[in-house]
């Protein structure tokens, strides 16, 4: 008997440390930016299995060799009635468990019969090479509530009794918000959580989090994650999440985002880099400030904003945008339908060069924005070359960018690389100058 008990205990201990261990060890999950495609600038509401896995396809057999791996469903695969351009708000009908927890609906995800969830379709994710994730909602479902359905491992307490109507998301009407420290309420996300888990979901992304800051439910899910013992990354949106919560968000999960949505107007990708300025010091290994999707290519399919249509942005802005995010370190989750891409597209997403910037870069800082100028600048952490992007932001005027090289570390010789183009130059003068067009940048390696 004493044998059995010391066992039981021995076998605690190691559970309670392999929890520990998980928590510890969840920025290990993203040492580097997360990069993947999402459906929702293109499919908003209502993208089915068959797109899906003809975007993975494409990933696995262009992109996936340069750290592209993440394939995400974003919002409502568990309404069976929703519609483009928006959401059906006057008479969803959800799909669900009798845990009150939500399931892909068959008529756009058919491998999800028989209450397999998406574990079939993360299998052939996974048999790609990939990584697969989903879109949830923070909260407790409304129609669960209504229902007063049991929570699972709860011990007879049931959905009426964790959730609150006060800051219910305003948007999107699906969910309560779960009262963190309510008794059922851990268990409420553990148990969705132990659901995506056995699925095989390696990303998730918890929407209506950041404005408010949602501190407590952000807590309750960090925890439901690394019960699970499954490496899940963790993105919260949207909004913008206060600079005020940064160390919590930070040790909490492994992006968050900066901004609301970013769409292919010009204006959106300004107003990201005035946001980013009190961002760039809590990028880290594992912790991503994030600029939202890329919003280029073929987008709004069917999605929420504008008809079906290649990106409104200039190619001048569409380098720009991708400038910015790629040395920023921003995580990289590209909006457009990828089968639809045209050879341009393409090599925004395919430059070696601009990607090993993303992934190695380090002491990301931006020098100055002023006068419709701004400059931004890196270091690779393998080579020591020093990164700089310039932008004209103005709308009307040509414009001079300068930098001087001194105060990065150049007095002497050095050579330059333009990483889009690979254009490679040799200089001595320490200020370093370039004519830009406007909503144009360019971005260079300079070394001794």
């Amino acid at each position: 008997m004493l044998k059995k008990a010391l066992f039981i205990v021995g076998l605690y201990s190691l559970t309670l440390t392999t929890q520990a261990q998980t928590k510890s060890s969840f920025k290990d999950w993203a040492k580097t930016p997360p990069m993947g495609w999402n459906s929702w600038d293109c499919y908003g509401s209502t993208v089915t299995e068959a797109e899906v896995k003809t975007n993975a396809d494409y990933m696995a057999n262009n992109l996936k060799k340069l750290g592209w791996q993440y394939v995400v469903v974003d919002i409502r695969w568990f309404v069976e009635n929703d519609k483009a351009g928006g959401y059906n708000q006057t008479d969803p009908r959800y799909v669900m468990d009798e845990y009150g927890r939500y399931l892909p609906y068959v008529g756009r995800f058919p491998s999800a019969a028989g209450g397999k969830g998406f574990k079939a379709l993360a299998d052939y994710i996974h048999g790609k090479g990939l990584k697969f994730g989903i879109h949830i909602m923070r909260g407790i479902p409304v129609e669960a509530v209504k229902r007063k359905l049991p929570i699972k491992g709860a011990n007879g307490i049931t959905a009426d009794q964790v959730y609150s109507t006060e800051l219910q998301c305003q948007w999107l009407r699906d969910n309560y918000t779960v009262v963190a420290d309510k008794p059922g309420a851990q268990e409420y996300y553990d148990s969705i959580l132990e659901l995506y888990a056995s699925w095989g979901v390696d990303f998730i992304k918890v929407d209506d989090l950041s404005r408010p800051y949602h501190q407590g439910e952000i807590e309750l899910i960090r925890k439901a994650i690394d019960k699970t013992g499954r490496p899940i990354v963790l993105s919260t949106s949207p909004g913008e999440t206060p600079i005020k919560n940064a160390a919590h968000v930070k040790e909490h999960a492994n992006m968050w985002r900066m901004v609301d949505d970013v769409w292919d107007i010009w204006k959106d990708l300004v107003h990201l880099m005035n946001v980013s300025k009190g961002w760039y010091a809590y990028s880290a290994p594992g912790t991503w400030p994030d600029c939202d999707m890329i919003p280029l290519g073929r987008i709004a399919i069917r999605g929420e904003r504008g008809k079906d249509r290649m990106t409104r942005l200039t190619k001048d802005e569409q380098v720009s945008l991708m400038t910015f995010f790629t040395i920023f370190r921003s995580p990289l989750m590209f909006g457009g339908d990828l089968p639809s891409n045209d050879a341009f597209t393409l090599s925004l997403l395919n430059n070696k060069n601009i990607l090993k910037m993303h992934k190695e870069g380090t002491d990301v800082k931006q020098l100055f924005m002023e006068n419709g100028k701004v400059a931004v600048t890196s270091v690779n952490s393998k080579s020591g070359e020093r990164y700089l992007a310039i932008f004209n932001i103005s709308d009307k005027e040509t414009t001079t960018v300068s930098v001087n090289l001194k105060e990065l570390g150049f007095n002497g010789k050095y050579k330059v690389k333009e990483l889009w183009s690979g254009e490679s130059t040799k200089g001595t003068e320490p200020i370093f100058s370039q004519q830009l067009a406007p909503h144009s940048s360019k971005v260079f390696s300079i070394s001794k």
